[in-house]
């Protein structure tokens, strides 16, 4: 396959979406020890979906993020660029409206959401800031953004065996269960080069939301980021 490099053109990333969609899903509770479902709860916690809401949820990939908000009584749109992605998302979860989107031109009129959602996904959309611009702009006045997104544990010692974790046994353990195995090597080297918790908020504040602040889960390994548009 061609591997995307960490200048995220955006065709390159999305074939290589398209290659692990088969078992992105499993890949990931595998890769991550099953803390992605705890980090799943998280997000909805901190959307805090009500019925009838509308939300988006951006880089949805196979759904599995988008259901729980169906299930809450949310009108949820899983929305991604990985056409992949969105057919096996298709087959597994049919009742939920899939629509493919490009992050920084989103198929959607202004204040259409109450809230939207990205996660493990916006550091891989080709131009961070105009994703977050144009989340604010599909977001009605007052609604919320919530960021879920690899981030940097918090203490040396355990960053640095982090670090070793995701440079060298993370592709091992991808060449063993994906489908695509060469993409978690991008995967990896992306996270590496994502700014911190601190510096994402003042993107998130510079692209126009308010109120930003973030929470660490499992030690910083990730941050979930909230806003207010």
């Amino acid at each position: 396959m061609t591997r995307a490099d960490l200048d995220k053109k955006p065709a390159d990333v999305a074939a290589m979406f398209d290659d692990v969609a088969r078992r992105y899903d499993l890949t990931n509770d595998i890769l991550s020890l099953g803390q992605d479902r705890r980090w799943r709860r998280d997000v909805i916690d901190a959307v805090d979906p009500q019925p009838g809401e509308r939300v988006l949820d951006l880089a949805a990939g196979t759904g599995t993020s988008s259901q729980p908000f169906a299930d809450r009584g949310a009108r949820v749109v899983p929305c991604d660029f990985s056409l992949g992605m969105l057919r096996v998302g298709k087959q597994a979860r049919p009742a939920l409206p899939f629509t493919a989107g490009d992050g920084t031109r989103l198929p959607f009129a202004d204040g259409t959401f109450d809230a939207v959602t990205i996660s493990f996904g916006l550091r891989n959309i080709v131009d961070t800031d105009a994703g977050l611009r144009e989340l604010r702009r599909v977001t009605r006045p007052g609604g919320r953004l919530v960021v879920c997104e690899f981030s940097h544990p918090t203490w040396a010692p355990f960053r640095t065996v982090y670090i070793e974790y995701l440079m060298k046994a993370l592709p091992s353990i991808a060449r063993a269960v994906s489908s695509s195995p060469d993409a978690y090597v991008y995967l990896a080297e992306s996270i590496r080069a994502w700014p911190d918790q601190a510096a994402l908020a003042d993107r998130i504040t510079a692209a126009g939301w308010t109120r930003t602040k973030w929470r660490n889960l499992s030690g910083g390994i990730v941050a979930l980021h909230h806003a207010t548009a």
